[in-house]
């Protein structure tokens, strides 16, 4: 069996099971959020330390949801490899301190067959951005299937078939992995995610680069919400200079629920 281990433990989190239990718990007893039941969320992806506050705000709200989802759609940018396809990993588990997690091997097979995505190992080998969720989803709930997918310069419309097989499955959570603005001064990264944020929550699709690394995935969720009436509910916005970093060069972090 194949195994995808993990590539930032100890890095971007703790490496040892006990300790990342006791920051994800604490994480998400300290940034509750309630409302219902999403058929999508958007969470950021760096450092625990850093992003996991404005990440559990998504998360406590899944948790009194999640045993009705089966599997997790799980999209995010490329941050490694030039890549101009969605790819998938040969791998049929994903592996953290807190366990594993099976793939959807099955339902990957079809997507590839159908050309909806393409085998790549290449840009999952030290990609981050979904391997920081396995510690939260498998926190929440042990038996998710998986099926993780490296987004890279795709059309929106190619991006939204796919999220849409996802929304449409009532059994599978869609989450999108990606942070907002990158290194600019405290306030001028409000105000850039300000913009974004009007932007997610107005179902625009016409994010860059710029505004949100995985603006890619991002804007293929908006474009298929939208084409489904689905609407999006703002969790949690801020940056690193709100959580465990200095003000002079911060990240942007905003988490979302589609319903």
């Amino acid at each position: 069996m194949q195994i995808r281990p993990p590539a930032v433990a100890g890095v971007f989190y703790p490496d040892e099971p006990a300790a990342l239990e006791r920051l994800v718990d604490r994480l998400l007893d300290d940034n509750p959020h309630r409302g219902q039941a999403p058929r999508a969320l958007v969470v950021p992806h760096a450092g625990l330390v850093y992003s996991g506050p404005v990440a559990a705000h998504a998360y406590s709200l899944l948790r009194p949801w999640c045993n009705r989802y089966d599997r997790v759609l799980l999209l995010g940018p490329n941050h490694r490899v030039p890549l101009a396809a969605m790819a998938v990993p040969t791998a049929e588990r994903f592996s953290c301190p807190l366990g594993e997690m099976a793939l959807d091997t099955d339902q990957i097979e079809r997507w590839v067959a159908q050309g909806l995505l393409q085998y790549d190992d290449e840009p999952h080998r030290l990609e981050h951005c979904l391997e920081v969720q396995l510690p939260f989803l498998l926190r929440l709930k042990t038996d998710w299937t998986l099926i993780p997918v490296v987004v890279g310069q795709v059309e929106t419309e190619a991006v939204a078939r796919l999220v849409g097989e996802g929304l449409d499955s009532p059994r599978t959570l869609v989450l999108i992995s990606s942070d907002l603005s990158h290194y600019h001064g405290y306030d001028t990264a409000r105000r850039i995610d300000n913009v974004t944020s009007r932007r997610i929550e107005g179902l625009q699709p016409s994010l860059s680069p710029e505004l949100a690394c995985g603006c890619y995935a991002l804007n293929g969720l908006l474009y298929a919400a939208a084409r489904r009436g689905l609407h999006v509910e703002r969790l949690d916005l801020r940056n690193s200079g709100d959580t465990a970093g200095p003000r002079d060069q911060v990240v942007g972090y905003g988490a979302y629920s589609v319903h």
